[in-house]
């Protein structure tokens, strides 16, 4: 009996997502599919070519917060996440239980993720291999600060305590806060590169969407986690063409605000220091 559940969360990418559910059926672990408000069929061909796997159906676009449902969902320890563009290897989710049972302090595992058909290594998967923040005894390889959330496996607990993904960012760098939230709690996260995870990313959408995003959720996770001055900052610096986006979701970012975690800076600090963001 499998110990980690696979959570994925889609929306309108009904021929993808296909493609990533037979790699994921493959495993033999239970998959729940979090469908977000898809117009495409999506889970009508879910429930016909892949009966065994669960759908929960959102009547609503939720963007990551939808793997909430799937998690709170899950009857196992270990979740693990992952897109409609993406899947795991065929021993991972076995390792990685191996190691949550080994490693009581184990948060999150962020996996060494292979791009495209080439298996290009992630950037982001080769800065953490750098390891600025060393690898503690504790845990099984180097600490991390941040994830991909498709390449990730969390102890469903902590996840679940530290709340989840929130509404706030709603898309594009929604690991941030969640990983400085895990951190503040004391649970460890990992670049575990026997892990693997497999991405297969389409073309970027023209317009640039997703950098605008990710520039705007930047200077929400401030607002929601780091010291004053660091979100005056991170606000300053905003492109003037974002400043009523982030507007419009600051009064819910400072409802969920919460004092800055020591521990988190220090890591925070170590990080930008070797390099990183």
């Amino acid at each position: 009996m499998s110990m980690v559940t696979v959570v994925v969360a889609t929306r309108n990418r009904i021929d993808t997502l296909r493609q990533s559910l037979d790699h994921l059926t493959a495993l033999g672990a239970p998959v729940i599919v979090v469908d977000n408000a898809s117009t495409d069929g999506t889970a009508t061909m879910v429930h016909d070519h892949f009966p065994d796997i669960t759908v929960i159906r959102r009547p609503h676009n939720e963007g990551a917060v939808a793997r909430n449902h799937g998690v709170a969902a899950a009857r196992t320890p270990y979740v693990a996440f992952a897109d409609d563009d993406s899947w795991w290897a065929p021993d991972a989710l076995d390792r990685a239980a191996a190691l949550f049972d080994a490693h009581p302090r184990l948060g999150l595992i962020a996996a060494r993720t292979l791009v495209g058909p080439q298996r290009r290594l992630d950037p982001v998967a080769a800065a953490m291999a750098r390891a600025p923040l060393g690898t503690p005894h504790d845990l099984p390889g180097p600490a991390v600060l941040g994830f991909l959330a498709c390449a990730s496996i969390v102890r469903r607990a902590a996840f679940l305590a530290s709340g989840g993904f929130d509404p706030v960012v709603f898309f594009m760098g929604e690991e941030t806060r969640l990983a400085y939230d895990l951190h503040a709690a004391g649970w460890g996260l990992a670049y575990c590169p026997d892990v693997v995870a497999h991405h297969h990313p389409g073309p970027p959408a023209p317009g640039g969407g997703k950098a605008r995003l990710a520039a705007r959720n930047r200077v929400l996770t401030a607002w929601m986690r780091r010291p004053l001055p660091v979100a005056l900052a991170e606000t300053a610096r905003l492109d003037r063409h974002l400043v009523g986006e982030v507007l419009r979701r600051l009064p819910m970012a400072l409802r969920r605000r919460r004092p800055p975690n020591p521990a988190v800076e220090a890591a925070v600090a170590r990080v930008t220091a070797a390099g990183g963001s």
